[in-house]
């Protein structure tokens, strides 16, 4: 049976990837954490860590987002190496050397429990519209119903995590 891994307060997550999505830098956080070891996700697309239960919606909010140059905050549940999950706020941007894009950086932090609350039933709404349509179109579906969530708020995708965050 999964159990949730919690974050301390001063934790913060750090990984680095290639244009692709493949793992070329992670934090001694990252691997206590998750429980992967440097040298079995390092080469690896970063989705290793990805939960089941995170909506196709969701990354590609992410990525639609970084692709527009802009970058992306959310909250995201991960799974661990043993089987257990936790969640975080991650902000996620592209990494530059020498003044050129080589790939994407992420530093996460503990989401609070509010925002888990209601992030975990957003998902699972995401993922029920994921469900009624064929895969190539159930992510733009579920992001749909989540921006007309959002938007029924009277705000933006971007105030609305900071603000879940703010409030934690």
């Amino acid at each position: 049976m999964e159990r949730e891994v919690f974050l301390e307060p001063h934790d913060l997550i750090v990984s680095k990837t290639d244009l692709k999505g493949k793992i070329t830098y992670v934090n001694r956080t990252f691997m206590n954490i998750s429980k992967f070891y440097e040298k079995d996700v390092i080469g690896k697309p970063h989705n290793i860590i990805r939960h089941p239960d995170m909506p196709r919606g969701a990354f590609k909010l992410l990525w639609d987002t970084l692709h527009r140059g802009e970058e992306w905050f959310g909250f995201v549940k991960n799974r661990t190496a043993d089987g257990n999950y936790y969640w975080v706020f991650a902000n996620v941007n592209k990494g530059f050397e020498y003044g050129k894009h080589v790939g994407y950086y992420s530093v996460r932090r503990a989401a609070p429990r509010a925002a888990v609350a209601l992030m975990s039933e957003l998902y699972a709404k995401m993922r029920e519209v994921e469900s009624r349509h064929p895969s190539t179109r159930a992510p733009e579906e579920s992001l749909k119903m989540l921006m007309e969530h959002v938007q029924n708020e009277g705000t933006t995708y971007e105030k609305f995590v900071l603000n879940l965050f703010d409030q934690g």
